[in-house]
This record gives C-alpha cells, structure tokens and sequence, in this order.
C-alpha cells in the first residue's frame, strides 16, 4: 500500500474521531471552553511542524502567513459553533455529514474570488448538497416555522467559516509551503482560545476525564492536518486525495450509531447518502483548479 495512501486514511481516521469526541465530552464544558482547552493539545503537530525544513516560501511570505492565521481564526470560531450544535441535541451522524459540505462555500468563493470555473461534477454536487440540508433540515423540524433553527442553524455557521477559511488556504498556499500554511493556520487557535477563555472561564476544576478528552479533540484535529500534508508528500495526487479524506464521516457515523446510539430516519439516511457523494463531487477539480489546491482541512 502506498504510503500516500496510509497518510490519507490516518487522516480520515483522526478527522472522524475529532468529529465525535465532542459528544463524548457533551455538557462538562461549554463549546468555548471546549475550544480553549483542545488548544493544548495543537501543541506536538505544531512542534513537528515547527521543526519542518519545508517551511519555505514560494511568493509574498508575509501576505501567506496572514492570510493562514486569518484561515485559522475563521475555523478556530467555526469549530466552537460545530460543539455548540452537538451540545444543542444535533445527533453527530447527521451533523458530521451536513458539516463536511462546506467545500460548496469555497468552490463558489473561488469562482467569484479567484475565477476558477465550476465543473460538471461540481455542479451536481451543489445540488446535492442542497438536497442533502433539505433532507437533513426536514428530518430535524416539523413544519416551515421550524426551519433552520436549533442545531440547524448553527450547523450552517461552521459551513460557512470553514468554507471560507478553505478559500483562504487555497490563497496562503499560493505564496507559502503547505508546512508553513499549516503551521500558522493551527498557530492562530492560540489567540483565539485565549479570547474564549475570557468570555467563557471555567467556573470549577475539570475532570481528568474531561481533560484527555479534550486533548484529544485538539490532537486528533492537529494529527488529521498534518497527516494529509503528508499524504501530499508522498506524491499523492490532489484529485484523489482530496475526496478521500472529506469522508471522515465514514468513520464518524457508524461511532455515532454504534457507541452513541443513535437513531437514523430514513430522510437522514438519504441526507447523509447526498452529503457523501456531494464531498466527493464538489472535490473533483479541474487540473487548472488542484494547483493552487490546499493542503488543509480548515477545521
């Protein structure tokens, strides 16, 4: 097996355990301070990050580092929404898949912002992602007053931060190396749980339960970009990869059901169908559009 290939599973596996490690610290911590905390756990894959000798640049250093940071505050606010919809009752087989749409928000800011042209492919996955939160959206509420509220709503804040944050990696890419790009995009996690941790400061001690749980949430998330760094490499090509490892769900929802019990109606079941073939859809680019790919999951 092609060590390209093991990256991009390694990351499939932490991107899922991420997903779902919330769930698990359920209402112990506030979303905030979720964020705050996992922040240490950023700390080794910034480390070996740090120690990379691939920490180059290829254009404007400066413009590629700000533009990474700015990546990493959108998706630092994005992931705090993501927590709140679960600790709001979002089941995480559903939630996980309606999340990973966001490639629709960067695909469509590159068209405006960066000229790049929508495929066919492409194309059909915007409708089925569209088809999958309509689906999602009426397995959740009953009747038309009830639309886009609760999890839902917030479910549509790390959409879109995180697709935008996905446009900016693409640009930060276009000036530093993926190492560097990467670096500074988990670095800005840093400021931003200091924030958090003002607006939202524990109100008691945190359990030794709590604590690995949300190292491991900052870990796993750190591990999954590092590794699909890797994963590129390796000579692991953008096209394949890059759909590959937006399937972290299928890790993510058998946990779901499995450990959490969950519940799947058949509407969810069809949505988080809709939702797997729109990642892999909206990933499929253009040889024109992989080159200035990114290397990151903005997460």
């Amino acid at each position: 097996m092609p060590r390209w290939l093991l990256w991009s599973l390694f990351a499939v596996a932490c991107w899922g355990l991420w997903a779902v490690t919330p769930k698990l610290i359920g209402t112990a911590l506030t979303a905030g301070q979720s964020q705050t905390l996992s922040t240490v756990g950023l700390f080794p894959v910034m480390v070996a990050l740090g120690l990379s000798r691939k920490l180059t640049a290829c254009g404007i250093r400066r413009r590629g580092i700000v533009v990474a940071f700015c990546a990493g505050m959108l998706a630092g606010a994005a992931n705090t929404a993501y927590y709140h919809a679960l600790q709001l009752g979002g089941k995480a087989a559903t939630l996980v898949s309606l999340t990973a749409l966001y490639p629709i928000v960067t695909v469509l800011l590159a068209m405006i912002f960066l000229k790049e042209r929508l495929n066919r492919v492409q194309l059909v996955g915007i409708l089925l992602s569209l088809a999958a939160i309509w689906l999602f959206n009426i397995a959740s509420v009953q009747g038309i007053g009830g639309a886009l509220s609760g999890w839902i709503a917030w479910a549509i804040i790390p959409i879109v931060l995180w697709g935008v944050a996905g446009l900016l990696q693409k640009i930060s890419t276009n000036h530093v190396s993926g190492e560097l790009s990467t670096l500074w995009f988990l670095a800005a996690f840093v400021p931003t749980g200091i924030v958090m941790w003002f607006l939202q400061p524990l109100s008691g001690p945190v359990t030794v339960r709590t604590w690995l749980l949300v190292l491991a949430l900052g870990l796993f998330f750190g591990l999954g970009n590092l590794a699909i760094l890797l994963a590129f490499a390796h000579s692991g090509k953008a096209s394949v990869i890059t759909p590959l490892t937006g399937l972290y769900s299928i890790v993510s929802v058998p946990i779901a059901i499995l450990v959490f019990g969950e519940k799947v109606s058949v509407h969810e079941w069809a949505g988080i169908g809709f939702a797997l073939a729109a990642v892999v859809a909206l990933a499929r680019e253009t040889p024109s559009q992989s080159a200035n790919a990114s290397n990151n999951r903005p997460l």
